[in-house]
């Protein structure tokens, strides 16, 4: 595992923007990223995604530990290709960079044929950064995941509103978050190394986040 405690990228649902997140973050951060399990979009994975949008010289986007042909659910996907793996024991890829691990769908979704995205946080105890996204229902979902980390002891290293803000939504949920800052990132129109590059410095210059950058900043 790499010698920096890793930080998972979780979302309270599917389809949320976690990736265009964790490359916004990979970018400020100049760190490592890594998708565990990837299932379905094989010309156009959520890796090369990232691979594309990053354009710092120092983070690395690592492969993942598995790659599913069908676009469904990784248990569901594993079994159509009669694939049996556990999330506990996966391999995180070395390196002395922080490296930033994104998810797949919500929560209580599910990596593998017994676990589900908490499971995994939690047996490899990691922090994670938890990415909300305002729609009907988005209140309920993001409230049940804040209370779901709390149970499971899962560190709340932040909350990241993606997307148009809601300042109704907001003030219900904000106070959910305790203590752990909350940060936005808004809705990108083109999804190009420029635009996740500006995204990242403004990140860097106004939120809550720089204290990370500053901690984790590779050295020379």
């Amino acid at each position: 595992m790499a010698a920096i405690q890793p930080i998972a990228i979780a979302g309270i649902h599917t389809d949320i923007g976690k990736t265009i997140v964790a490359a916004i973050l990979t970018e400020a951060l100049q760190a490592d990223y890594w998708k565990p399990v990837q299932a379905g979009a094989p010309d156009q994975t959520d890796l090369m995604t990232v691979q594309q949008l990053v354009s710092n010289p120092v983070s690395r986007c690592h492969p993942e530990a598995i790659r599913l042909k069908l676009a469904a659910s990784p248990h569901h996907a594993a079994a159509c290709e009669n694939k049996t793996y556990d999330c506990r024991e996966f391999q995180f890829p070395l390196t002395d960079n922080l490296l930033l691990v994104e998810t797949a769908g919500g929560l209580m979704s599910p990596v593998d044929a017994r676990h589900t995205v908490a499971d995994f946080i939690q047996y490899h105890q990691m922090p994670a950064i938890l990415v909300t996204r305002h729609y009907l229902g988005s209140i309920n979902h993001t409230l049940l995941c804040l209370e779901l980390m709390k149970q499971r002891g899962i560190p709340l290293l932040c909350l990241v509103v993606n997307g148009p803000r809601d300042e109704a939504s907001e003030a219900f949920i904000v106070p959910y978050a305790g203590s752990s800052p909350v940060i936005y990132t808004e809705q990108l129109n083109e999804l190009t190394p420029e635009q996740i590059s500006l995204a990242a410095q403004w990140l860097k210059a106004v939120s809550p986040l720089s204290f990370l950058y500053e901690q984790y900043q590779p050295k020379g």
